[in-house]
C-alpha cells in the first residue's frame, strides 16, 4: 500500500505576490495554477494588481487589460497594451534604488518585468516559476486547463487534487470559511491551511513593517539568499 504523501496548493496565477503565496508554493509537492476560472469582470485583481512600498506606504500598481463582453478566463486574458513594464520598473527604480539589494538582484527582476508575452496568465506563470528557481523551491507546477473538467466549486479542487495524486490539501487561511469539510474527508484528502510564520524584515526608509507587499519588496531589502534561509527553509 502506498503511504506517499503528496501534498498539493491551489491558487490562481496572481501578479508579482506576496511572501505568503511563495510559501503556499514552499510547502506545496504540486502547486496548481487555477488558469482557466472566470477573470473578476471590473476592477483590479491581484492577478493584475501588486502592492509596493511608495513613500512608506502600500500602494496598488496596476496592469491594463482588455475587458470584452461577455465571460472569460485568465488564461484568455491579455494586456491592453505593454507600456505598463516600463511604469513598473520606473516606480521600482524610484523607490527601491536605494535599498540593500538592489543593484544585486534589479538585472534579474527587471528582465523577468520584460518578459514578452500578451497573455496575463503566461506572464504571471513565468514571473512565479522564476522566482521559485531562484528561491530552490522544489515544487512541481501544474496548470488547471491541462486538466480539464466540468465540475465546480470544491468537487473541482478535489477532482484536481486527485488527478495529480495528491492526498493532502493546502487551502488558503480564510478558506475555513466556505471549505465543504466532509467532502475532503468523503475523498481521503486531508486539509490544512496555509499559515506563514511572522516575517518581518528591514524595509528601507520604513520605521513600521509593511506587510502584504510583493515578493520584490523582500528580494530588495534582504535578498534572496537570506529570504531563502530565513522563510523558505524544510524543518527537520
Amino acid at each position: 500500500m502506498d503511504n506517499k504523501i503528496t501534498t498539493v496548493g491551489i491558487h490562481q496565477p496572481n501578479f508579482m505576490p506576496w511572501l505568503g503565496y511563495f510559501y503556499k508554493i514552499f510547502q506545496s509537492d504540486i502547486f496548481i495554477f487555477l488558469d482557466d476560472v472566470q477573470l473578476q469582470k471590473t476592477g483590479a485583481s491581484y492577478t493584475n494588481k501588486v502592492s509596493i512600498n511608495i513613500k512608506n506606504e502600500s500602494s496598488a500598481l496596476s496592469i491594463p487589460i482588455k475587458r470584452d463582453s461577455g465571460i472569460w478566463t485568465i488564461k484568455e486574458t491579455v494586456f491592453a497594451n505593454n507600456k505598463w513594464k516600463k511604469k513598473i520598473i520606473g516606480s521600482l527604480q524610484a523607490n527601491y534604488a536605494k535599498a540593500p539589494y538592489f543593484k544585486e538582484h534589479k538585472e534579474f527582476i527587471f528582465e523577468l518585468i520584460n518578459f514578452e508575452s500578451d497573455s496575463l496568465s503566461e506572464y504571471n506563470i513565468h514571473f512565479i516559476t522564476e522566482i521559485a528557481k531562484k528561491l530552490n523551491l522544489q515544487t512541481k507546477f501544474v496548470k488547471s486547463s491541462d486538466i480539464p473538467t466540468t465540475l465546480t466549486s470544491t468537487s473541482r479542487l478535489i477532482y484536481l487534487i486527485q488527478q495529480v495524486q495528491g492526498n493532502i490539501y493546502i487551502s488558503g487561511s480564510g478558506g475555513d470559511n466556505y471549505q465543504d469539510k466532509e467532502l475532503y474527508e468523503k475523498n481521503n484528502i486531508g486539509l490544512i491551511y496555509n499559515k506563514m510564520p511572522q516575517f518581518k524584515y528591514n524595509q528601507y526608509k520604513t520605521d513600521k513593517f509593511i506587510s502584504g507587499l510583493s515578493i520584490i519588496d523582500a528580494i530588495f531589502n534582504i535578498g534572496i539568499e537570506r529570504l531563502q534561509k530565513d522563510l523558505f527553509i524544510k524543518k527537520s
